[in-house]
């Protein structure tokens, strides 16, 4: 047992790479069923896996990127509007934790005030904000990672895959924000301002007499604070995760899975990844729902006001909201790169010259 433990320890997707190196690599020579003469085959690179299957596009294509982005542009609209009344009461809970105590107490005030339909409230701009978010997130997380691969090269980017994929994913967010911000500052209006407006259509001329296009953009730098944290963890964490489940749990290689059995894998990943981004995305997320409500605050004074306990309001909803909103859309993401039978690599495998370097070929 303390073996196993030892050899998980060593495994940690956050590890440093040149601590990995040799474990790499001498597990993967070691996972590799023998060959005729009784040495061990060496691992299928991406090229021979390509060949197995027929792509619709080549990786890193023009149609390749604009199809990753329809696959976010799907996933991440259908998916938070799905959720629009937990997202609603997660507002609420945060904006007058008095009034709102709890995710049940929220449903059921919400209920009585407002009735079913008031559930729904703020599902248009959640709609259109967080398609435009997933168009660039997804999409520009594809562009910035063979962007970023090609500037350090072939064993580079496996050595320091986990910055890879934060810095990618970090990159893709900062422009996908500016896109869902407008939405966002609607959307909060709509759900936490009795009264204000009901509908995109009368929030958003209303916003805009008011305070200009300052009410559009004011969130933006709090959503920075809250979806880069939450989408470099929503990337990094998948991608390894993902590389973990292959190499510990499924009891055969990728490569001899089907689409479905992949696509649970996926689901499973994206969970697991969701919840941890959901803790360390809250506080922010927090500050940008009172912020968004209130006039002519700023976010240093939302968090001075709130403090450390005020924050973590509505955790438990957003836990579950973010780790099945994260599931899902990874599940739809990769199910939309299945459809259009668009390259999806396989978890990455340490580069021959490297390996020849080490002295773990045979």
């Amino acid at each position: 047992m303390f073996s196993s433990v030892a050899h998980l320890a060593r495994a940690n997707p956050f590890n440093a790479p040149h601590l990995q190196l040799v474990h790499d690599g001498l597990a993967d020579l070691r996972s590799s069923p023998p060959g005729p003469t009784g040495q061990p085959r060496r691992p299928r690179n991406l090229a021979a896996a390509a060949v197995e299957e027929q792509y619709s596009c080549d990786y890193g294509s023009g149609r390749f990127f604009i199809l990753c982005g329809l696959g976010g542009i799907i996933s991440c609209g259908t998916t938070h509007t799905a959720l629009v009344p937990l997202d609603l009461v997660k507002c609420r809970m945060q904006v007058d934790p008095q009034k709102y105590k709890g995710i049940f107490n929220g449903f059921s005030v919400t209920l009585k005030e407002d009735g079913v339909r008031g559930l729904a409230k703020g599902w248009a701009p959640t709609f259109i904000g967080y398609s435009l978010q997933g168009l660039c997130k997804f999409g520009f997380y594809e562009v910035f990672k063979v962007l970023y691969s090609n500037m350090l090269g072939e064993e580079n980017t496996y050595l320091w895959r986990t910055s890879l994929y934060l810095a990618a994913s970090a990159s893709a967010e900062f422009f996908a924000d500016i896109a869902l911000a407008p939405m966002e500052a609607a959307k909060v209006r709509i759900q936490t301002q009795p009264g204000y407006a009901n509908t995109l259509r009368d929030a958003a001329p209303k916003m805009y007499k008011e305070e200009g296009l300052k009410a559009f953009y004011k969130g933006v730098a709090p959503l920075w604070m809250r979806q880069i944290p939450y989408t470099m963890m929503k990337f990094a964490c998948f991608e390894r995760t993902v590389e973990a489940l292959y190499k510990f749990v499924v009891p055969k290689p990728r490569s001899e899975c089907s689409k479905p059995e992949q696509l649970v894998v996926t689901f499973v990943a994206g969970y697991i990844a969701g919840v941890f981004c959901a803790i360390v995305s809250h506080p922010a997320d927090s500050v940008v729902s009172v912020l968004n409500k209130e006039k002519g605050s700023s976010a240093s004074q939302v968090l001075k006001r709130l403090g450390f306990k005020g924050v973590w309001k509505g955790l438990f909803a957003r836990i579950i909201m973010i780790g099945t909103l994260t599931a899902l859309q990874w599940f739809i993401y990769d199910s939309v790169k299945v459809y259009f039978r668009l390259p999806r690599p396989p978890p990455p495998e340490m580069p021959e010259s490297l390996k020849k370097k080490l002295g773990l070929t045979q």
